[in-house]
């Protein structure tokens, strides 16, 4: 008895700007009403695992993508872009190439998969960053084509060991992560209430700084990360206002959190504002270890992620307010 071969569905679904986590939600639901490995990747894609799918509703590939757009259009009014392949990178990489709501799908064989991978840039590669991209090309990588046919060892001489490696592995068509069907994570909150209405901007900003700290060490500490950040300040007269971003990755990086942060409060156009109440919520949380993460030659990424840790070890030993930003020390 031979084993189907492995086929992967990747759904982005082209959400309006305001959708909540409600909708993301319902969408999933959706998608799990045509197979139930389905795995979560907020704010607004997922991995289907269609392996067995394919025979139960006598659909081919194409067939099952087709339907599982109609579905999202006809119960969501939701347009959909959807890449198929052989395994997760494949299917995401055909529905990155994919026209915006349209279907692209990469068959099973090695030669599908070479000839689809061998001539795109090699920046079209998950993992590579612009760092990379340079690098590559300043040695004459081009395409995932050159990439694959570069000797492994040459590539971790230019690039290290480990990403040399894993960039080889994945310009060869390889990628082995299943599809993990999970529920996503609730959202996670702090709040800073001042202690008066406070008109300072510098004050506004320490108590954003402050609260991404804090959520950023929650985060690694449950092993989560947040594709959104949601800003809601609390004014003296009683009203709101409420500001979302998403991240392009999701992360738990404290840098990343605050940029994020200074970003909505920047575009608020606050005026001396009279504001009570800051708060921030951390959205569309999932497993850390399931995240992707674009691989960077930036040294001082690596190093700030390192002070992070240490910093994360020495809350866990002295408590929370062991480590903080030299801006939020209060003066002796």
């Amino acid at each position: 008895m031979t084993t189907a071969p492995r086929t992967i569905l990747h759904v982005r679904a082209h959400l309006p700007a305001d959708a909540g986590s409600a909708l993301y939600e319902q969408i999933l639901d959706l998608l799990r009403g045509i197979t139930p490995h389905v795995q979560p990747l907020p704010p607004a894609d997922a991995h289907l695992d269609i392996t067995g799918a394919a025979r139960y509703w006598a659909h081919d590939t194409h067939g099952l993508a087709v339907l599982a757009k109609a579905r999202l259009l006809a119960h969501h009014g939701i347009q959909a872009t959807l890449g198929a392949g052989p395994n997760r990178m494949i299917a995401a990489m055909a529905a990155d190439a994919a026209e915006p709501g349209g279907i692209a799908v990469i068959g099973p064989g090695p030669d599908a998969v070479r000839a689809f991978l061998r001539p795109r840039p090699a920046a079209a590669l998950h993992g590579i960053g612009p760092a990379t991209a340079k690098t590559l090309t300043r040695h004459g990588i081009h395409t995932i084509g050159h990439l694959a046919d570069t000797p492994a060892l040459t590539l971790q001489r230019l690039l290290g060991t480990t990403t040399g490696r894993a960039l080889h592995h994945r310009a060869l068509g390889h990628d082995p992560r299943p599809v993990i069907a999970h529920t996503t994570a609730r959202s996670l909150s702090a709040e800073h209430r001042f202690p008066h209405d406070e008109l300072d901007p510098a004050e506004h900003r320490r108590a954003l700084l402050a609260l991404t700290e804090h959520l950023g060490h929650r985060l690694r500490t449950d092993a989560h990360v947040t594709g959104a950040l949601t800003l809601t300040v609390h004014y003296a007269d009683r009203t709101t206002t409420t500001r979302t971003r998403s991240f392009t990755e999701a992360t738990h990086h404290g840098s990343a959190l605050t940029t994020a942060a200074y970003t909505l409060y920047t575009g608020l156009g606050l005026q001396r504002a009279r504001v009570r109440t800051l708060a921030l919520r951390a959205e569309h949380l999932s497993p850390a270890d399931q995240a992707t993460h674009q691989l960077t030659l930036d040294p001082g990424d690596d190093k700030a992620r390192r002070i992070e840790a240490a910093a994360d070890a020495a809350r866990r030993r002295f408590g929370p307010t062991a480590v903080k930003p030299a801006s939020l020390a209060q003066p002796l």
